[in-house]
C-alpha cells in the first residue's frame, strides 16, 4: 500500500504590526526665526478630556436590564444581550454550555432551522447565539420582525436531538483537527495547568465528553442559567430610547425570571515553583510556548490601567517581548503577553512559537525581560510610547457606538464608578515609571510560572530540565491527560525487528507476490470542504509514475504528476505552476514508486523500530523511516492486525481505516488527512488495478 499524498492549498497571511506614536508639543516661540532646541525634551500636554457618549438605561419587571445608544447615521439597529453569569464546572460533560448556546440557533417551537435560516435572510439581518446570550442586527425598517426572532431563539428553543447530533460530528471534527494544531493544543493545556482541570476555565471538551452530552443535558443548562434577571441589553443604532423600551416590553417582558446558581470555583494558586510541561509532538520542527500563571486582578480595579500599561511595555503589542526575541534574536515571528482581568481569577500569559534549537534561549530571554521590568524603572520615552499606544486604541474604540454600550454594561456588572471610562485617558497620563515597576513586582512572577512547550519532546526536553527546579517535566496528551513518557511508547518484543514489522504490514494487505502483480493503481475518493463536494482521483503506474488531480465537476484545482524523472505542481485556479527541485523531487520519486513497501532498501529509505505505542485504544509499532533527503515519518502498524493505521510527517497526520479487499491486495477506504487546523475526511469510492493505464496520462505539458 502506497504512502498517502495530499496537496491542500493554504494562503499564509503576514500581519506587520504598526505603532502608531503621536508626541504633543509645547514651545513657546519667540520669533518666526527662532531655533528649536532638539535636546529639550517637549513637556507632556494635559490628558485630553474624554467625552464617552450618552446612553440611557432602564430594567424590565423581569429584572433585565436595558442600554440604550442612540445612534442615528445609518438606519441600522443592533441588538447585544450577555448573561452575566458563573461559569460552573461540566466534567465529564465538557462543552455542555457551548452545545447548548449554538443549539438556541437551530429552531424554536414554532420554527424549523431552515424555516429560522429564511426568515433572518429574508430581512438582510445577522442573529448569533452562544453560550452567555446573543447578538442579532438588522435595518431599522425590520427592527420589530428582528427582536421577535431573537425572543422566540431565547424563550422558546426546540433543543431537537438531529441537530444536537449534527453539532457533535462538527465539534469531534475540529477537535481531530486541533489534535495537529499546535497552538490549539497550547491554549487547551496551559489553561488547565493554570486553573487546574476541574476549574471551569481550565475544563475542553474531549470526544468522550461530547458524546456523554444529550439534549436534556442542554435543556438543563438553558433553564438554570437563561434568565432575564442577570441579562444586560444593549441596544445601539438607529432607535429612540422610547421605541426601545416598547419594543423589548413588548417581546421580551415575557420572559421569566428565576434564581440562578452563583458558583464560586476556588481560587487557583501560582505554583511554588516554576513548573515544566511538554506536550510531545515528534515530527515539530518548532515549538508553542506558552508561559503562564493565575493572577488576582479584578475588572475595573485601582490596579488594572496601571497593570495594562505595564503589560503593554512588555508584551502587548510589538515591545519589549516581540522585539527582543523577533528584532534582536530572530527567533520567532512574534512574541506577546496578556494580563487579563477577571471576576473570578484573572491570568498571565506569554506565548510565542519558536524553533525547536532555541527554546531554552527564548525562555531565558522571556525571563530576562519579565525581571527587568519588576527591577528597573521604565525609561520615560518608553513609557511615554506606550501610554500613546493605549490611548490611540482607546480613543479608535469610541469611534464604534456599540463600544459606549459595552462601557455602561461594564460599569454596571462590575460596580465601577460612573465615570470611570471618562477619567480613562486621565488616569492612564497619570501612570509614572514607580507605578509600572510597582505593579510589575506584584504580577509578574518569572519564578512562579507554568512553562509549556508543545514540540518534538526527544530536541526540546533536555533543554528544558534547568527551568524545572530541580522537578521533572510534566508530560501530557491531546486531552490533558498526565502521562509517563517512560512508559508512553513500550518496547517491542524481543525479536521484532523494523524489517519484521514492515514484513507484517506487507503480509497483511495482501503478501508480496500479490502486490508485485499490481502493475498500476486508479483510485477515486471524495470529501466535503465548506459544502461543497471535492473530488480526488490518482493514478499509479510501476515503476513510479504518478498522478492526481483534485477538484469539483469539470474545474481542477491542483494536479500533480511526475513522469518518472520530472514532477510538476499545477494549481490553475491559483495560477501556480511549479516544477519540483532538489530534496522535493527526491521524495517525490520515492513516495511515486508503486508499493514502496517492498522496495526500501533499493529506494535508500532507513527503518528504524521506536518501540509500541497505542493508537485509538489499540498497540501499534512505531516504525520511523528515513529518507536519503533526511526528512522522516512515522507509521503505526497495529500489532493485532499488522495494517497502518496512522502516519505522521512534514504533511501532517493521516489515519487509515475500513480496508477492503481489491484483487487480493487491501486499501484503507477512509482516510483522514489532519495539516494545521484543516481536516480532510476521504472517502474512497473506488480502486481498481491493472487497467492499462497508458503513459500519456503522465506526459507533463
Amino acid at each position: 500500500m502506497k504512502k498517502f499524498i495530499s496537496i491542500t492549498i493554504a494562503a499564509v497571511l503576514l500581519a506587520m504590526p504598526c505603532v502608531l506614536q503621536a508626541q504633543t508639543k509645547s514651545a513657546k516661540s519667540k520669533t518666526t526665526t527662532q531655533k528649536l532646541d532638539r535636546s529639550i525634551r517637549p513637556e507632556a500636554a494635559p490628558a485630553p478630556l474624554i467625552n464617552i457618549g450618552k446612553y440611557e438605561s432602564f430594567t424590565l419587571e423581569n429584572g433585565l436590564k436595558v442600554f440604550v445608544v442612540e445612534n442615528h447615521k445609518i438606519p441600522r439597529v443592533s441588538f447585544s444581550l450577555l448573561l452575566d453569569y458563573n461559569p460552573v464546572p461540566e466534567g465529564n460533560m465538557a462543552g455542555m454550555a457551548d452545545f447548548t448556546g449554538q443549539l438556541l440557533r437551530t429552531g424554536t417551537s414554532s420554527l424549523s432551522k431552515d424555516q429560522l435560516d429564511e426568515e433572518v435572510d429574508f430581512i438582510g439581518a445577522s442573529l448569533s447565539t452562544s453560550s452567555t446570550g446573543t447578538y442579532a442586527s438588522s435595518l431599522k425598517k425590520h427592527t420589530e420582525k428582528l427582536l421577535s426572532l431573537m425572543a422566540d431563539v431565547l424563550m422558546n428553543p426546540s433543543f431537537k436531538a438531529e441537530e444536537l447530533d449534527k453539532l457533535k460530528t462538527q465539534a469531534i471534527s475540529g477537535l481531530k483537527a486541533a489534535q495537529n494544531d499546535a497552538s490549539v493544543i497550547s491554549d487547551r493545556i496551559s489553561k488547565q495547568l493554570v486553573y487546574g482541570a476541574t476549574h471551569p476555565y481550565g475544563e475542553s471538551m474531549t470526544e468522550k465528553s461530547i458524546e456523554n452530552i444529550s439534549t436534556e443535558h442542554c435543556q438543563a443548562f438553558y433553564q438554570a442559567f437563561f434568565k432575564p434577571n442577570i441579562g444586560y441589553l444593549a441596544i445601539v443604532g438607529d432607535i429612540t430610547t422610547a421605541e426601545a423600551r416598547t419594543l423589548v416590553e413588548k417581546y421580551l417582558g415575557g420572559w421569566q425570571k428565576g434564581e440562578v446558581i452563583n458558583y464560586i470555583p476556588e481560587s487557583p494558586k501560582v505554583p511554588a515553583s516554576n513548573v515544566v510541561a511538554i506536550v510531545d509532538r515528534p515530527d515539530a520542527v518548532q515549538s508553542a510556548l506558552r508561559i503562564g500563571y493565575p493572577v488576582e486582578l479584578k475588572t475595573g480595579s485601582e490596579e488594572a490601567i496601571k497593570a495594562r500599561v505595564m503589560n503593554t511595555i512588555l508584551g502587548g503589542g510589538t515591545f519589549r517581548l516581540f522585539n527582543n526575541l523577533r528584532e534582536d534574536k530572530a527567533y520567532t515571528y512574534g512574541a506577546y503577553s496578556q494580563l487579563m482581568a477577571d471576576k473570578l481569577t484573572g491570568r498571565f500569559m506569554v506565548n510565542t512559537e519558536i524553533r525547536n534549537s532555541v527554546t531554552d534561549s527564548a525562555i531565558n530571554e522571556i525571563f530576562n525581560e519579565m525581571r527587568r521590568l519588576r527591577e528597573e524603572h521604565v525609561p520615560a520615552d518608553e513609557l511615554s510610547l506606550a501610554k500613546n499606544y493605549l490611548n490611540g486604541n482607546f480613543a479608535l474604540s469610541l469611534e464604534n457606538p456599540q463600544t459606549i454600550a459595552n462601557f455602561a454594561i461594564t460599569t454596571a456588572r462590575f460596580g465601577l464608578d460612573a465615570d470611570y471610562y471618562a477619567n480613562y485617558m486621565k488616569n492612564l497620563s497619570a501612570v509614572s515609571a514607580e507605578d509600572v515597576k510597582a505593579t510589575a513586582q506584584k504580577f509578574i512572577k518569572p519564578e512562579n510560572a507554568y512553562i509549556l512547550a508543545v514540540g518534538k519532546a526527544a530536541d526540546i526536553a533536555p533543554r528544558l530540565m534547568q527551568f524545572g527546579g530541580g522537578k521533572s517535566i510534566k508530560y501530557y496528551d491531546f486531552e490533558g491527560k498526565e502521562y509517563d513518557p517512560d512508559k508512553k511508547v513500550k518496547p517491542a518484543p524481543a525479536g521484532v525487528t523494523a524489517e519484521s514489522v514492515n514484513l507484517m504490514y506487507i503480509n497483511a494487505i495482501g503478501g508480496e507476490k500479490a502486490l508485485r502483480k499490481i502493475k498500476d493503481i486508479t483510485m477515486m475518493a471524495t470529501t466535503s470542504m465548506q459544502g461543497m463536494t471535492i473530488g480526488f482521483d490518482f493514478y499509479r503506474k510501476a515503476p513510479n509514475k504518478y498522478m492526481m488531480k483534485v477538484g469539483a465537476g469539470e474545474m481542477v484545482f491542483q494536479k500533480m504528476v511526475f513522469d518518472g524523472t520530472t514532477a510538476k505542481l499545477v494549481s490553475p485556479m491559483g495560477g501556480e505552476n511549479k516544477t519540483l527541485e532538489g530534496n522535493e523531487l527526491e521524495d517525490m520519486k520515492v513516495e511515486s514508486t508503486l508499493n514502496a513497501e517492498l522496495f526500501y532498501t533499493q529506494l535508500g529509505i532507513s527503518l528504524a523500530l521506536d518501540g509500541i505505542e497505542e493508537v485509538n485504544g489499540s498497540d501499534a509499532y512505531r516504525l520511523v523511516l528515513t529518507y536519503p533527503s533526511g526528512k522522516q515519518s512515522t507509521q503505526f502498524i497495529d500489532v493485532k492486525s499488522g495494517l497502518k493505521v496512522k502516519e505522521t510527517g512534514e504533511q501532517g497526520v493521516a489515519t487509515f481505516s475500513d480496508y477492503r479487499e481489491v484483487d487480493g491486495v487491501k486499501f484503507p477506504y477512509a482516510i483522514s488527512q489532519q495539516m494545521g487546523p484543516q481536516t480532510i475526511d476521504m472517502k474512497v469510492l473506488s480502486v481498481k488495478t491493472n487497467t492499462k493505464i497508458k503513459d500519456e496520462l503522465f506526459v507533463i505539458e
